[in-house]
C-alpha cells in the first residue's frame, strides 16, 4: 500500500455514516474519505420506510446527499461491497471485492439487522424489514384484498400495520407480551397506541407466543400457542434488532450489547471509532449506564460526534435519547430512558394530548413520554428534554400543573 495516502474510512454508508462523512468536510479534513456501504443506493434515511415510503404509491429513497453533492465534497462513496475484514496493525479494511483501504482513522457504522424468528417454515412470503429493496417487496403486498399478518407489536411492527390499512389490506399483529410497545414505552399511552389500532380495524393479538409458521408459497398460516391460527398472504417479522458486530468481534474489539465505545465513541483501539445502532456507549446524563440505542437522531448525532473525535476533538457524548413515532395523525415522542423512576402526568394539552413525566429517586427528571395529534406535544418534549440535559429536578406538583409553564421550570 506504499504511496496510498491514508484517510478516513467509513463501513456503513446509512444515515450515520453518511453523516459522518459529509460533517468530516465540514469540520474541513481535506484528506481521503471514503464511504463503504453493502448497498446499490447513495445514504438514506431509514425511518420513512416504515412510515411514508411504505403507504405511497412510489416509494423513493430519501437520500441524505446526492452523487453531485458526494464528488463536490471529494466522498469516495464505494457501494455494493462489505467490508470482510479489519487489518488492526496495518491499518487496512479488507473489502469484498478483494480491493482493500489503508485509514489514518476508522468508523464502524454498521447499524442492527432484524432479530430473527428462531423456527422453521419461513418462506418468501415471510418478510423483515430493514433496506429500500426490503419495503419495495413487503410493499407490493399492500392493498385492498390482502392479509398481512405482523409478529412484534413494535415500533417497526405498528408503523407498518398502519401504513398497510391506509392501503386497504387486513392486518393483524401478533405480540407475545402482555401488550404492545412494552420496551420503553409507559402502558398508558401504549394503550392509546392499541385503541388507536383497534379503530382502524386492526386485530391486535397479546400475551400468546407462535407455535409454528408454514409458509407454503402462497399463503403464511401462523399457529400460536394458544391454538389460534392466522392466515395472511405476508407475514412481516419486527421482533427487534440485533447489532451487526461480526467484523469488529473478528479484528478483536470488544463488544459489550454492541461495540463498546467510550465517551467520545471510541472502541477498544484508539484508531478505530463506532457509532449508531452498532456500538454500546456510556450515557453521561444517566451515570454513565451503558446503552446501545436504535434511533434516527442517535445515528445523525454520533455520525456527526464521530467525525469531530476522529479528528482530534475529545468531546463527550452528552445528547439524551429521543425517539418519536407517527401513527394514524397520533405522534408519540420520547425524551430519555423511561424504564426507572414514578411518573408525573400532565393533561389538558388540547385533543388528548398529555405527557408523563418520569422522575428518579433523587427528583431528578430521567424521562418525558407523550402523545397526541400532530405537533400537540412536540414543543414540551422538548423543553423536557433540556430539562433533562440539565440534570433538572423540578416539582413533581409543577410539572403536572397546565398552569406552570416547562419554560419557567428550565428558566428556574
Amino acid at each position: 500500500m506504499t504511496g496510498v495516502a491514508r484517510g478516513m474510512v467509513i463501513i456503513g454508508a446509512g444515515e450515520c455514516g453518511g453523516r459522518a462523512a459529509l460533517a468530516l468536510r465540514d469540520l474541513g479534513y481535506e484528506g481521503p474519505v471514503t464511504l463503504v456501504g453493502d448497498e446499490p443506493h447513495l445514504p438514506y434515511e431509514r425511518p420513512p420506510l416504515s412510515k411514508e415510503a411504505m403507504a405511497s404509491d412510489a416509494p423513493e429513497i430519501k437520500a441524505i446527499a446526492s452523487d453531485a453533492i458526494l464528488a463536490e465534497k471529494s466522498i469516495r462513496h464505494i457501494h455494493s461491497v462489505q467490508a470482510v475484514a479489519i487489518d488492526r496493525a496495518a491499518h487496512r479494511v479488507r473489502l469484498s471485492d478483494g480491493s482493500a483501504l489503508p485509514y489514518e482513522k476508522l468508523l464502524l457504522a454498521t447499524g442492527s439487522t432484524p432479530r430473527k424468528l428462531p423456527m422453521p417454515g419461513l418462506g418468501a412470503r415471510c418478510a423483515y424489514l430493514r433496506t429500500f429493496a426490503d419495503a419495495l417487496a413487503i410493499r407490493a403486498h399492500l392493498s385492498a384484498g390482502n392479509r398481512i399478518a405482523i409478529v412484534g407489536g413494535g415500533f417497526i411492527g405498528l408503523e407498518l400495520a398502519a401504513a398497510a390499512r391506509k392501503l386497504g389490506a387486513a392486518v393483524t399483529v401478533i405480540e407475545a407480551q402482555p401488550r404492545i410497545l412494552m420496551r420503553g414505552v409507559p402502558a398508558e399511552i401504549a394503550e392509546i397506541v392499541h385503541d388507536a389500532h383497534i379503530a382502524e380495524g386492526v386485530d391486535i393479538l397479546c400475551g400468546d407466543g407462535i407455535a409454528s409458521i408454514a409458509d407454503d408459497g402462497k399463503e403464511v398460516r401462523v399457529t400460536l400457542a394458544g391454538g389460534w391460527e392466522i392466515s395472511a398472504d405476508l407475514a412481516v417479522i419486527g421482533i427487534g434488532a440485533v447489532p451487526v458486530t461480526g467484523l469488529a468481534a473478528e479484528a478483536g474489539l470488544a463488544i459489550d450489547n454492541g461495540i463498546a465505545v467510550d465517551a467520545e465513541l471510541r472502541s477498544s483501539d484508539p484508531d478505530v471509532f463506532a457509532a449508531g445502532d452498532c456500538c454500546s456507549f456510556p450515557l453521561a446524563v444517566y451515570g454513565g449506564r451503558r446503552v446501545r440505542l436504535e434511533a434516527w437522531r442517535n445515528a445523525q448525532e454520533q455520525g456527526a460526534l464521530a467525525a469531530r473525535n476522529m479528528l482530534g476533538a475529545g468531546e463527550a457524548h452528552a445528547a439524551v435519547p429521543w425517539f418519536w413515532s407517527d401513527q394514524y395523525g397520533l405522534s408519540l415522542q420520547i425524551a430519555g430512558l423511561s424504564d426507572e423512576g414514578r411518573s408525573v402526568v400532565r393533561r389538558d394539552l388540547g385533543d388528548g394530548a398529555f405527557i408523563l413525566f418520569h422522575l428518579a429517586e433523587d427528583g431528578r427528571l430521567v424521562a418525558a413520554s407523550g402523545i397526541g395529534p400532530g405537533n400537540a406535544v412536540a414543543r414540551d418534549i422538548r423543553l423536557a428534554e433540556m430539562l433533562i440535559g440539565k440534570r433538572a429536578k423540578p416539582a413533581p406538583e409543577a410539572l403536572g400543573s397546565q398552569a406552570v409553564k416547562l419554560k419557567s421550570l428550565l428558566a428556574a
